[in-house]
């Protein structure tokens, strides 16, 4: 999910929530997303969590990237957290 909070939050413009299945999915869509926008120059300010935590977050300034296994996903429910913010993109 891609969630557009620029106008309900003061430190990012972007939320994307998504989930892997396992802690060894959880690292590889981390590391894959960190990989990507590496080639495009743009690196994480901050990362914090663990994939054995189940919850990894990469910050890149306006765009912060949380990936989920899904029971954790559930229990913090940052969607409805931040249901205030414009949804831009759901993918199930």
């Amino acid at each position: 999910m891609l969630l557009d909070v620029s106008e309900v939050s003061s430190f990012a413009d972007y939320f994307i929530i998504c989930s892997g299945e396992s802690w060894r999915q959880i690292e590889a869509v981390g590391e894959e997303i960190a990989m990507a926008l590496k080639k495009e120059g743009i690196h994480a300010h901050h990362t914090e969590g663990t994939v054995k935590s189940g919850w990894v977050l990469l910050d890149f300034g306006s765009v912060i990237v949380h990936v989920f296994a899904p029971e954790k996903r559930q229990f913090y429910d940052l969607e409805e957290l931040w249901s205030s913010a414009k949804p831009v993109v759901r993918i199930q």
